[in-house]
């Protein structure tokens, strides 16, 4: 077990959850809302998607992020803030027009995947690193090599910490490539997501042979979705790993009992504690991932 664990709280998520829980956050001012009670509840750091105040659909305007990162800097609480760069990799398919546009497709380039991270400088951005079969239909996540390599030299260049998103062994593969190349810089930080369908599937066994697969010096984090994230929380931290909790990955904090984003953290330190580790506060956090320290722009 790492000597401090750091514990971060995925707050919203893009997913379609706004109607299966009066607890997911939605507008700017529910989001940082959010984000500083996970904080105050012992999460290092914050993970953060945006989303539309309107139809509670995920978002990529630069101006909600604003000013989520804005409330939360002003609430006074100390927090790492990580935003999603995932954003603006949706292509749907139609079957018998493969090429015809279809509503649901949100694909950008690498470059249009960041003026965000651009603006605000967090402390952390995501990088999802491959495509993916997303779901059942015709859903693909799209995120090429050169997709990649374009946006992690970019995220280098602000100084920003990229989070490497991992959800299967091919782009655990690429990933590490890309550190080999230079474009990620030490120590790498990879989050291992698990049971989104169609990647890794939440298997302990295969956890640890991706746990296995990382390179030296490596910092992660591993989190599952739904019923298995707060067990989750055990295995990654029991293989030496960080944790992630949070309604972007899970509604409950038992079966029938709809949670916050604060009692999944509660919940996420009394598992932790429990096995003996220490919780990381976010200068701990700082620390342990070689942050720059930006404040904001």
């Amino acid at each position: 077990m790492q000597d401090k664990v750091i514990i971060t709280c995925a707050l919203t998520g893009a997913g379609d959850t706004v109607g299966k829980s009066e607890h997911v956050p939605v507008t700017p001012e529910q989001i940082a809302a959010d984000a500083v009670a996970a904080a105050n509840a012992g999460a290092a750091v914050v993970h953060i998607h945006v989303r539309n105040i309107e139809t509670g659909q995920g978002s990529r305007e630069v101006a909600l992020y604003r000013e989520v990162v804005r409330l939360i800097r002003e609430s006074g609480v100390d927090v790492v803030v990580n935003l999603t760069a995932g954003m603006g990799g949706d292509l749907v398919i139609d079957q018998e027009d493969p090429l015809k546009p279809v509503d649901g497709t949100d694909l950008v380039n690498a470059q249009d995947r960041l003026p965000h991270v651009e603006e605000l400088l967090p402390d952390i951005c995501t990088l999802d690193c491959g495509s993916l079969n997303f779901g059942e239909g015709s859903q693909l996540y799209i995120s090429t090599p050169d997709m990649l390599r374009a946006g992690s030299k970019r995220i280098q260049e602000l100084g920003v910490k990229p989070e490497l998103e991992i959800f299967d062994t091919g782009q655990l593969w690429f990933a590490t490539k890309m550190i080999e190349e230079g474009l990620i810089d030490a120590p790498p930080l990879f989050q291992l997501c698990m049971g989104i369908p169609y990647g890794a599937p939440a298997n302990p066994e295969l956890l640890q042979t991706m746990v296995n697969m990382l390179p030296e010096g490596a910092q992660w984090a591993s989190f599952a979705i739904g019923r298995n994230q707060l067990p989750w929380v055990a295995h990654s931290a029991l293989l030496g790993g960080h944790v992630r909790v949070g309604l972007e990955d899970n509604l409950y904090l038992a079966k029938g009992v709809k949670a916050t984003n604060a009692q999944l953290v509660e919940r996420a330190v009394s598992v932790v504690e429990g096995l003996g580790g220490t919780i990381a506060e976010p200068d701990d956090a700082r620390r342990i991932l070689n942050l720059k320290g930006h404040t904001g722009a």
